[in-house]
């Protein structure tokens, strides 16, 4: 709903990754005050990459509610899954510049100074604090919860440091800094904090564990027999770099159907296996499997994927982590208790990523601005139980409930704010790179004639040909 009512709110956004430094452009586009915190020395969130994981342990705190010190899971391999052209932002598109990284599936860094291009086009480095860790979001005089007027206190940490050439903040006194905002905007991102499984005898298995979070480089694991958990993206980009460098490669996957493409890679590697489940860890290092089979292993990598965390929030129960499932939330983003002033960006899964979180960004900047409105209390509660129900019937376990794949969403959500519907070269561009990535794992990345048509479509679009002004959103 549209709202003539205008105002402008001051606005903590928690996180400089490519939700955050999104979410900041749109709340001043705006016209709302912004501070950015963040916690490491540069924009980028898990795209900027550390390659410092010695000293911390390699499965992860045991408590959802311990701050993480190492907030990135790149390894220094990694290549984009889809295509470059489809990730931009709306009015930003992610194009070849001289001297980078020119594949259409970069790697890793390319994704980086990406968002830090952006952020000086936008000239948004001004609003953000590097350094900063949030310790503390809660509820100012908290009683009767009313989100639209309720104020936040947030307590902050200023990082002792070295070696920070980008840093803008001039002391580190490690001293806590509380503030009160208006609205509060969580965009920590959801692929940082390790999500383990739970085997017989792991907690007593003498050997090396780890999850892929900490995982970096092959070269550690030289001559090892590994045994890697899951075969998601992950568990498949790893066991293909492995497998050059390991003596043996043992893929544990609950569903022995698998893709074709990676069917393709295991018959092309005499020291790449494909096993069920983990049945049993013993101390000796022996990994027995639910089938009876069984390895002496090295090392377990576990590519299980992430928990939702929020260390810092406190909400009085209103939102919480159930079973991976962050709730309730209105569309994903909003809690109802606490709508607008307490917000989120970058909780949902499979989807074409900064598009869809600028469209969150935009929303929650306008609703917050009031030129839009929310529905009721009782009928966001409704809309979130019949989500819910609809999840269930569809039998899609809890844990999954904010995996989207599915572009008619994204276009339906983006209505909330005005935002364009996807272009249909884009969605078909990612389709194809999934497709693709299903048959030919090994080469889809730089195997793409077939393209050359949507290519074509996509470079003389308006997403291409047009750039957004940096002065338009100058305060």
């Amino acid at each position: 709903m549209v709202s003539e009512h205008r105002s402008s709110k001051s606005v903590c956004v928690i996180g400089a990754g490519p939700s955050g430094i999104v979410a900041a452009r749109e709340l001043r586009k705006e016209g709302h005050t912004v501070v950015v915190l963040e916690q490491h020395h540069d924009v980028g969130g898990q795209w900027l990459y550390n390659p410092n994981v010695e000293g911390h342990d390699p499965l992860g705190p045991k408590d959802t509610n311990n701050f993480l010190e190492v907030h990135s899971s790149i390894y220094a391999s990694l290549r984009l899954v889809s295509p470059r052209e489809t990730m931009g932002y709306s009015d930003f598109p992610f194009a070849v510049k001289k001297g980078r990284d020119s594949r259409r599936f970069p790697g890793h860094r390319e994704v980086y100074l990406y968002l830090k291009d952006f952020c000086e086009w936008f000239g948004l480095r001004d609003c953000i604090r590097f350094n900063t860790r949030v310790e503390y979001v809660g509820m100012v005089d908290f009683g009767v919860v009313n989100g639209r007027n309720l104020n936040w206190i947030v307590k902050s940490r200023e990082l002792n440091t070295s070696n920070n050439n980008n840093n803008n903040n001039t002391n580190n006194n490690n001293v806590v800094i509380e503030e009160i905002f208006d609205a509060v905007v969580v965009a920590t991102g959801h692929y940082s904090f390790p999500k383990l499984p739970s085997f017989k005898g792991m907690d007593s298995w003498k050997r090396k564990q780890m999850h892929s979070h900490f995982y970096r480089v092959p070269e550690p694991f030289r001559d090892e027999v590994v045994v890697i958990v899951g075969n998601s993206l992950t568990g498949q980009d790893l066991s293909m770099e492995l497998v050059d460098v390991a003596k043996e490669v043992y893929i544990s996957s609950r569903s022995m159907n698998i893709t074709e493409g990676l069917s393709k890679v295991i018959a092309k590697h005499e020291n790449l296996h494909l096993c069920p489940n983990i049945e049993t860890l013993e101390e000796d290092g022996k990994v027995s499997f639910v089938d009876g089979s069984w390895v002496i292993a090295d090392t377990i990598i576990y590519c299980t994927g992430y928990s939702y965390t929020f260390p810092f929030l406190d909400t009085k129960g209103m939102v919480v982590v159930d079973d991976f499932r962050v709730g309730p939330l209105f569309e994903h983003t909003f809690p109802p208790s606490l709508a607008p002033s307490l917000s989120f960006v970058g909780i949902p899964r499979k989807i074409i990523g900064f598009p869809f979180f600028e469209s969150q960004a935009k929303w929650i900047a306008q609703v917050l601005s009031g030129k839009r409105t929310l529905p009721s209390w009782d009928d966001m509660m409704q809309f979130i139980k019949e989500f819910y129900h609809s999840r269930d019937v569809a039998g899609i376990p809890k844990e999954n409930t904010h995996d989207i794949a599915d572009f008619e969403y994204c276009d339906r959500y983006g209505d909330h704010c005005g935002f364009p519907h996807l272009e249909e070269w884009r969605k078909l561009l990612c389709k194809s790179a999934i497709i693709n990535g299903m048959i030919n794992l090994e080469t889809y990345r730089d195997l793409y004639d077939h393209d050359y048509e949507l290519l074509q479509e996509a470079f003389l679009s308006p997403h291409f040909t047009q750039q957004a002004e940096p002065q338009a959103i100058a305060l």
